[in-house]
């Protein structure tokens, strides 16, 4: 086992704690605070993973961007300590539910990439293009309509969302 491999567990196990801690933790700061942490072990695990543009974009857009916005509302609006709420008996079967739903599909997940040594066709991609010529070249070829769904379904958000502001300023 190298270094790298080390490495990459112990970004995941570190990633794994530290999202079990964003959902844990009551006072929405340090909740916020534990998932910028979060997402930074998660980018080191794509930087393992040679996969250097996702490692950006993950710190980029949602530790500095997405976070940055969470931490910037929570103060603006000084949101008050959630106090303790009664969970129902239902409540906590669904949880149970799936969490063991989750549990089945990480285990099978790990189960297939050790029986599994199908990476020879993303390394041979790599190889011939490069880690950002070869995302932009699937994405543009063959997820082409989605990333245009994806697209208009945002500028459509965007635009209610100024229409909705625009509405309440009027007021």
């Amino acid at each position: 086992m190298g270094w790298a491999q080390i490495l990459f567990y112990v970004f995941a196990a570190l990633a794994v704690i530290f999202a079990f801690l964003t959902v844990t933790r009551r006072n929405a700061v340090q909740a916020a605070l534990c998932l910028i942490f979060c997402f930074f072990f998660i980018a080191g695990t794509f930087v393992i993973l040679n996969a250097e543009l996702l490692a950006a974009i993950q710190v980029l857009v949602y530790a500095g961007g997405v976070v940055g916005l969470m931490l910037y509302v929570i103060m603006l609006v000084k949101g008050e300590e959630v106090s303790q709420v009664k969970q129902a008996l239902g409540q906590r079967i669904i949880a149970a539910f799936i969490s063991l739903l989750l549990v089945v599909q990480i285990g099978s997940i790990i189960f297939l990439s050790f029986s599994n040594k199908s990476t020879g066709n993303v390394a041979k991609a790599m190889a011939k293009y490069g880690n950002t010529e070869s995302i932009g070249t699937v994405l543009y070829t063959k997820y082409i309509f989605p990333f245009e769904v994806a697209s208009v379904l945002l500028l459509a958000a965007m635009i209610g969302a100024i229409v909705l502001a625009k509405n309440k300023l009027e007021r």
